[in-house]
């Protein structure tokens, strides 16, 4: 999707799903190598930094994450991104 010519993804991402065990092994590296900015509407995500630094994102936030990182859904709800900067990567 675009808006205003700049791209737009929903990431609809199940309990259990993790970055480095269902994206990393197919691209290739153990962190993702994108930037996002998003706005998570439902679920929480945990994102572990390759510095080491850690955070957790709720419903209802807004965030921003540069590359090298690693993220997981955490407990049994679905999360669900809009991310308006991952699209344009």
């Amino acid at each position: 999707m675009s808006v205003g010519g700049q791209g737009v993804v929903r990431m609809t991402l199940e309990p259990g799903w993790r970055w480095s065990e269902h994206r990393g092994p197919a691209l290739g590296t153990d962190t993702c190598t994108m930037t996002h900015c998003a706005y998570l509407v439902s679920g929480t995500m945990h994102c572990r930094m390759d510095d080491g630094t850690e955070r957790e994102i709720g419903a209802g936030q807004v965030v921003f994450v540069p590359p090298g990182h690693d993220a997981w859904v955490v407990g049994e709800e679905t999360a669900v991104l809009i991310d308006w900067c991952a699209a344009n990567s």
